[in-house]
């Protein structure tokens, strides 16, 4: 394809546009969708090597960009109209190929979409291309055996995390404005900290999941990764349709009482315990008030207890039920007969009801009915202390490509999972979670810091990371990006 004509003098500006300004911009007639997409799909051309996309049908989104144009100059509003998103390829999309990162279904073109990327075409949006992710969503990295290890665009031999890794990279490269992510155990989060963005996991089953392959029906949600609060805050209330909670957000965090706790802080980077200490100060004298709470000696057990074993046990009839329900043309057993590694490894061992490490029954109800609960019952501690809980979304800074399954931080040695060591207790406790870019460290890598409110409580948790995303300012974007 030629490079697009008719670009502004300006367009090298339009990859730093989020999705408000993107659309403000398209209604105000300052640029053509098709200028703007086609600006994008040049750039991401050019930063292909990141292998942050497994597929991008440019005829088509361009061909939806000229449409928007003159639904546009014939003085049609929407919210999103010409606005290009990135979709995570666990997301069914109409027409596109939709792999799932896995082999089996790399020629799967759905008839439908997913329901969320029906709600925000409705809404204008035009789907730019489906984002690299972890085989199935399992894995928190970025590798894939099939599609490519997805790169970090603050240092290309670091990963990305996962699963969400193409989603987190690309909207850091500024390749496209904002990307559809899912979350598990931390699959928006953890590459929103590593990647410098901004990732949302509303509260389960605000967003609808029907058309997006899952792994875990308790703790999956939708959501977004964007490179502000005000993105993920419009999308949130056009997929909802819910405004209840502040849409003037104060400038400062008067009035506003943060939670803390220790167990977060627990053989982390010292890294980032220093610039967690220092975001603290910041909203400290910005107006915030800080208690600390106490979540238990065996809080990491009884979360990674609650998390694997529900995580683990409905993978299986989870995927099952959506291949069947959603007409995808393989069966369970030919999906796992195309798996890659280290994924068939870990379904062998532990998603198979013949693996060693099977999560029996008891063992499953067990952490849904009593260890979840307790966890629950904790986290409601401590809101009723404070309006919000927070702490840093990652206990250390994107490891290494080379050394991703096992690597140091602090003098130990950890593996993959301990990316998610401060996510996936929100997502076992059911509560919705937001990641913030707080700092680089001295390698010039990302770190996040996440904010959890109480569940249902969406609109007042983008609320507050808008005001706090005000007090600690934005990280400079990557270097070569």
């Amino acid at each position: 394809m030629k490079p697009s004509k008719n670009i502004p003098d300006t367009s090298v500006e339009l990859y730093e546009l989020g999705l408000v300004d993107a659309a403000r911009a398209l209604q105000n007639g300052e640029f053509t969708s098709e200028s703007y997409v086609g600006r994008l799909l040049d750039r991401a051309r050019t930063h292909a090597d990141l292998m942050a996309f497994i597929t991008i049908d440019e005829a088509s989104a361009l061909e939806a960009a000229r449409l928007a144009d003159h639904m546009l100059q014939n003085g049609h509003h929407a919210p999103l109209l010409g606005v290009p998103l990135g979709v995570k390829d666990s997301y069914m999309t109409k027409g596109m190929t939709t792999t799932f990162g896995t082999s089996a279904t790399r020629n799967f073109k759905p008839a439908s979409d997913a329901e969320v990327v029906s709600l925000l075409k409705d809404a204008g949006a035009i789907v730019f291309g489906k984002n690299n992710l972890v085989e199935m969503s399992y894995g928190l990295t970025g590798f894939n055996e099939h599609y490519g290890q997805v790169k970090n665009p603050y240092n290309q031999a670091h990963v990305t995390g996962g699963s969400s890794s193409g989603a987190g990279s690309s909207v850091a490269a500024r390749l496209v404005p904002a990307a559809l992510g899912g979350d598990t155990v931390g699959s928006i989060r953890v590459p929103a900290s590593l990647c410098g963005v901004v990732g949302y996991k509303p509260t389960p089953g605000r967003w609808p999941g029907k058309g997006v392959a899952p792994i875990a029906s308790t703790l999956d949600t939708t959501g977004l990764l964007a490179r502000s609060v005000k993105d993920c805050d419009l999308v949130d209330l056009l997929i909802t349709g819910n405004s209840a909670g502040s849409q003037n957000s104060p400038t400062d965090l008067k009035g506003v009482t943060f939670a803390y706790a220790p167990q977060y802080l627990e053989d982390i980077d010292p890294q980032v315990e220093s610039l967690f200490r220092e975001t603290l100060r910041k909203l400290r004298d910005a107006g915030a008030k800080l208690v600390e709470v106490d979540l238990g000696s065996d809080f990491h057990a009884l979360a990674a207890r609650a998390t694997w074993s529900i995580f683990l046990h409905e993978t299986k009839p989870a995927v099952s039920e959506f291949l069947e329900d959603n007409k995808v043309p393989v069966s369970f057993d030919q999906l796992f007969a195309g798996l890659g590694e280290p994924l068939r490894t870990i379904w062998t061992q532990a998603v198979l009801p013949s693996g060693a490490g099977y999560i029996s029954d008891e063992t499953y109800d067990s952490a849904l009915h009593k260890d979840r609960q307790e966890l629950q019952r904790r986290f409601a501690q401590a809101f009723g202390q404070a309006h919000a809980l927070i702490f840093p979304a990652t206990p250390c800074a994107a490891p290494a490509i080379g050394q991703q399954w096992q690597f140091s931080v602090d003098g130990k040695e950890v593996t993959d999972l301990f990316l998610s060591r401060n996510t996936h207790p929100s997502s076992s406790a059911g509560v919705p979670g937001i990641s913030l870019p707080m700092a680089l460290n001295s390698q010039g890598l990302p770190l996040g810091i996440e904010i959890d409110a109480p569940a249902g409580r969406d609109r007042d948790l983008l609320a507050l990371a808008k005001r706090v995303e005000m007090v600690i300012g934005r990280v400079p974007k990557p270097v070569s990006f």
